[in-house]
């Protein structure tokens, strides 16, 4: 009998969704969202962040998202390009590259709505507000730590929207034969 299944390929999309897993849906959100949320208003003395219906949507929109991650796995043609979405190995015809960059794009989008509440909230509701000086160390880093996802998060999208454009729309941005990089 012949068999199809190739355990190459599945240790690969293994490791990827793993990485992916572990970057995007538990250091982001649980480290950062949940610590973040529950001793920032503590620490500045607040009742809440200043927007929390901004951080209750922030916090659904990773729900879609890991569930189209999770569901990118179980596709006939899974994904195996590495944590970094290499773009040799991501421009290949595949619907789980669509999916897991749709599920990036959302992560992205909750995280930076996200750093935004957290930053507003140190700034604006700081019990002493003509000084930020007065924010315990874990603020500062949070805040720093927010500030940096805000700008990097779009260089990542746009990185991953290049991708998509070449898989889909047959664009030339990582295709040496047409002059991509």
């Amino acid at each position: 009998t012949k068999n199809n299944f190739n355990f190459n390929l599945t240790y690969y999309m293994m490791i990827t969704i793993h990485a992916l897993l572990m970057i995007f849906f538990m250091t982001m959100p649980i480290i950062i969202g949940v610590f973040s949320n529950w001793l920032i208003p503590l620490m500045i003395s607040s009742q809440d962040l200043i927007y929390p219906r901004l951080n209750n949507l922030s916090m659904w929109i990773l729900f879609p998202s890991l569930m189209m991650m999770m569901s990118s796995m179980f596709i006939k043609n899974k994904i195996f390009t590495g944590w970094t979405l290499y773009p040799p190995l991501s421009i290949q015809n595949n619907t789980s590259i669509n999916m897991i960059i749709l599920s990036i794009h959302l992560n992205g989008l909750s995280s930076i709505m996200s750093s935004m509440n957290f930053s507003i909230s140190m700034i604006n509701m700081n019990s002493n507000k003509m000084y930020l000086n007065n924010l315990s160390l874990y603020c500062w880093s949070i805040m720093i730590t927010s500030m940096l996802l805000i700008l990097s998060i779009p260089v990542l999208a746009s990185g991953i929207t290049m991708i998509i454009m070449d898989h889909n729309f047959n664009s030339m941005f990582f295709n040496p034969m047409g002059n991509g990089n």
